[in-house]
C-alpha cells in the first residue's frame, strides 16, 4: 500500500508464525467497530470446518487490507495471469454459503 510521507517500518516475525497457516476458507463478520475474519480450514471427508486464525480490525484498517489485497491481486494477475474463479462445487464452497454481516 503506497503511502506518501510513509516512514519505514521494521516487520518482525517469529518463526512459529513465518511457517504460516493453511486457511480455503473464510468468515467475515462485523459490527459497528470492528471486522472480524475466522481463516478456517475445511477439509475433504471432515465435517464442518476449523477456524485456525481469527483476526480482528477496525473497519478502517478492513478496508486497507481490501485495497492491499485488490492491488496485490492485480499486480499478480499482470505477472501470472488471471486467476480462475470457482466453478462449481467441488472448486470451493458457493460464496452464499459463507455468513456475513453482524456479529
Amino acid at each position: 500500500m503506497a503511502q506518501e510521507n510513509k516512514t519505514d517500518l521494521k516487520i518482525n516475525i517469529s518463526d512459529e508464525v513465518a511457517q504460516g497457516t493453511y486457511s480455503n476458507l473464510a468468515v467475515i463478520t462485523h459490527s459497528p467497530a470492528e471486522f472480524i475474519i475466522d481463516f478456517a480450514q475445511a477439509m475433504p471427508g471432515r465435517e464442518g470446518a476449523t477456524v485456525r486464525q481469527r483476526i480482528i480490525m477496525s473497519p478502517t484498517h478492513a478496508k486497507r487490507l481490501l485495497m492491499a489485497l485488490s492491488g496485490n491481486i492485480q499486480n499478480y494477475e499482470k505477472t501470472f495471469g488471471t486467476i480462475d474463479e470457482p466453478h462449481g462445487p467441488n472448486d470451493a464452497i458457493p460464496y452464499n454459503m459463507v455468513p456475513q454481516g453482524k456479529a
